[in-house]
């Protein structure tokens, strides 16, 4: 009997089950007795028990075989685990009858469970080949948590073949219910005592870990897979690729994928998907591409799964033309886009402004008959709200009661982020209030958006508010919070406050990066704490990090807001000695000092200097620019600079039409100024109130009204100070 000495052995740790010494000795073979009398209950009760079980079948066949059947003649073996055992030990030749027996006495109400129990059925089951069975009892020992067999099978003396079998069935069961400590426990308990598990089970097991994100447990678990000599195959590596693309880690998926080529496993369908995810998430759309064409040419099954990785970073990139064109080829190879598929297009769409376009492709979802989900409600929201458009997003959340779909965290803290965006907090927060009232848990990005709107709005006291509320529920604060806190301080506060979060944020284990010193050196020079300000980048580099160019630009900004403009230009030397290369911010902000002041030799040397290192100026450089020359009376130079930037494809925008204006009005160039004002009409660009000022400041205001019917159509607006008196017109022309 193979369990008995395992289960003797196992007495010692489990001696509050069996206390009775008359009981210990049915724990040992039949053969260690020394009378041998005829078979009853008190000197052999497993046989006896057999035999009644025997007998109680051949009289009535159904006996055992469902709750409702009923024996008081067992209920010494129902009572006592160890007994149970012997019994079961002795019908193992009719393990269809131990299995049915034992299924019985799972039902009985005065059941006394016992790992040893678990495991002697198991054991016969298995050495039978009923594995479904053993799948069935396996569940039961997980659902009344006996866990302790793990150890009790590994410490007997259980024939190899049979102990990794019932294993692997328990680690099956475990991976399908995602229980990943337990996963994880058997695997080790495994290979440790040199009992391989099949690599199916460890491919399950890879994937339980990378789908609950437990994604450094899986490396190991892959590790040891190497170390124990079992062979990865091809899902293996699929389900390590995917692993460590969802991680960001491209170097180890490359690496990996040069070990599968290694391999003898042939590349299938979805190696190539993740390999498309990884190629994608690396930005390289142009690999990403040409494997979709080989796959097409191999005969590889393609699918949505396959482009929507390449449609998301087209959209991402704002490729959006790109990314439809994708959209176009799935449809023309007979691949159908999935709700995902649709989801990533509005979102890219959305994120770049073309909410009208993502409406189109939602209403273009419901034609089709595919049923949007919460995701697509909340894209649509995400973009209303970074137009402004609260209204219309507002709209839409009274749309989500009648498609019977749950609002989430996302959703109010999209429309929270859009309120405090328009700086209206009071609704903000009783929004929040609303989304607790339904049972919905405000998170750390809630507050974080509280406080952040806050701090805009130059309500510091209100930002402590929703931070403290925050700590008060019982939510940690995370990097973003600390960061949005120390801006919050630093523009409204003080920076000893600033420092303390600072210094707050390393006890709880968020070393300060770049992004903190960035944003404390940004908030000194605002503060005009410029000594401060260069101190803190000498103590980023003693903390071992390296100044960028944001630093970089930070710093030299506030000595040129300040008139500093020698020592703004040493900066940007001592940024270039060093290897930064500068941004087109950094040298807007250059060129805007150097203009302002008169000093267009410098303004325009920085000028071509960023271009000669392939930095493309932007609209607010040229304005920057154009501005200082107009200054200085050199209009004709400004408008060089004007045709230049249409050509290059850089658009004027409303600032850029203000500072042409101004300069001819001030010459009395009003026909080329009314030129200019119709041309950023027909532009659809908005004018404001300095757009109006510079049209009409030479003008008195008789003439500004004769001046006026001249404009095309337009709703026009401009005040005139009557002696104390601001006086606003307004002529709507049709």
């Amino acid at each position: 009997m193979i369990l008995y000495a395992r289960v003797s052995r196992a007495l010692s740790t489990h001696s509050h089950h069996y206390r009775s010494l008359e009981k210990v000795r049915f724990l040992f073979p039949s053969s260690f007795y020394s009378h041998h009398s005829c078979p009853s209950i008190d000197n052999n009760p497993e046989t006896y028990y057999k035999d009644l079980i025997f007998k109680t079948i051949e009289a009535s066949p159904w006996a055992f075989c469902n709750n409702r059947w009923v024996s008081d003649s067992f209920q010494d073996v129902i009572s006592d685990p160890e007994l149970l055992a012997r019994v079961l030990d002795s019908i193992r030749e009719k393990p269809r009858i131990a299995l049915r027996f034992f299924r019985w006495v799972e039902t009985q109400p005065d059941i006394r469970r016992s790992e040893f129990v678990f495991c002697t059925i198991l054991e016969i089951l298995v050495e039978n080949g009923l594995l479904r069975s053993a799948y069935w009892v396996v569940d039961n020992v997980v659902c009344v948590d006996m866990h302790e067999v793990v150890d009790i099978l590994i410490g007997g003396r259980m024939s190899s073949l049979v102990l990794v079998k019932i294993l692997d069935v328990l680690l099956l069961v475990y991976t399908k219910r995602s229980m990943v400590e337990q996963c994880v426990f058997v695997f080790d308990k495994m290979v440790r005592n040199g009992l391989l598990p099949d690599v199916k089970n460890c491919n399950r097991v890879l994937r339980v870990l990378r789908d609950n994100n437990f994604l450094v447990k899986a490396r190991e678990i892959f590790r040891m897979m190497g170390e124990y000599g079992i062979k990865p195959t091809i899902v293996t590596y699929n389900t390590m690729l995917d692993s460590y693309c969802k991680e960001g880690d491209l170097q180890e998926a490359s690496v990996l994928l040069s070990e599968l080529e290694r391999s003898s496993c042939t590349p299938n369908d979805v190696t190539c998907n993740v390999l498309i995810k990884v190629f994608s998430k690396m930005g390289e759309m142009q690999q990403a591409r040409g494997l979709i064409k080989v796959m097409l040419s191999s005969g590889l099954k393609v699918s949505a799964y396959t482009y929507n990785p390449l449609i998301c970073l087209y959209c991402h990139n704002g490729l959006l033309d790109e990314a439809s064109s994708i959209g176009e080829e799935m449809v023309a190879g007979g691949v159908a886009p999935t709700l995902s598929t649709h989801n990533a297009l509005m979102y890219g769409l959305c994120k770049w402004g073309r909410v009208s376009d993502a409406r189109e492709r939602f209403s273009d979802m419901l034609r089709k008959n595919i049923t949007p989900d919460i995701v697509s409600l909340n894209t649509l929201l995400y973009g209303y709200c970074r137009l402004g458009n609260i209204g219309q997003a507002f709209l839409l959340f009274d749309d989500l009661k009648h498609r019977n779909l749950i609002p989430t965290v996302v959703t109010y803290n999209t429309l929270i982020d859009g309120l405090c965006r328009l700086g209206d907090l009071e609704i903000a927060q009783q929004l929040k209030d609303d989304m607790i009232n339904q049972g919905i848990l405000p998170d750390v990005i809630t507050y974080t958006i509280l406080v952040n709107g806050s701090c805009k709005m130059g309500n510091l006291a209100m930002a402590k508010f929703f931070f403290n509320e925050m700590l008060h529920r019982g939510l940690e604060p995370d990097h973003y919070m600390y960061t949005t806190r120390i801006v919050g301080e630093l523009k409204l506060g003080d920076t000893s406050e600033a420092f303390r979060l600072q210094e707050e944020m390393k006890m709880k284990g968020f070393p300060p990066d770049l992004i903190i010193y960035n944003v404390y050196v940004h908030g000194l020079c605002n503060l005009g704490n410029l000594g401060e300000a260069v101190a803190s980048v000498w103590k980023m580099t003693k903390d071992g990090l390296v100044p960028d160019q944001v630093t970089y630009t930070s710093i030299i900004h506030a000595h040129l807001q300040y008139g500093y403009l020698k020592k703004g230009r040493d900066f940007y030397d001592e940024m270039l000695s060093k290897g930064i290369s500068p941004s087109v911010v950094t040298y807007t902000v250059l060129i805007h000092a150097h203009a302002a002041k008169g000093k267009l030799e410098w303004a325009l040397m920085y000028f071509s200097n960023m271009q000669d290192k392939g930095i493309l100026p932007n609209v607010i450089t040229y304005n920057a620019l154009m501005n200082g020359l107009c200054k200085e009376r050199r209009i004709d130079e400004a408008y060089k600079f004007f045709a230049e930037m249409k050509e290059k494809g850089i658009l004027p925008n409303k600032y850029t039409y203000t500072i042409l204006i101004s300069e001819n009005c001030n010459r009395g160039n009003w026909q080329e100024a009314l030129r200019l004002y119709k041309e950023l009409l027909d532009r659809e660009i908005q004018p404001d109130y300095c757009t109006h000022s510079a049209l009409f400041k030479k003008l008195d205001k008789d003439y500004k009204v004769h001046a006026l019917l001249q404009l095309p159509p337009c709703k026009f607006t401009w005040r005139i100070q009557q002696g104390e008196t601001l006086v606003t017109y307004q002529i709507k022309k049709d």
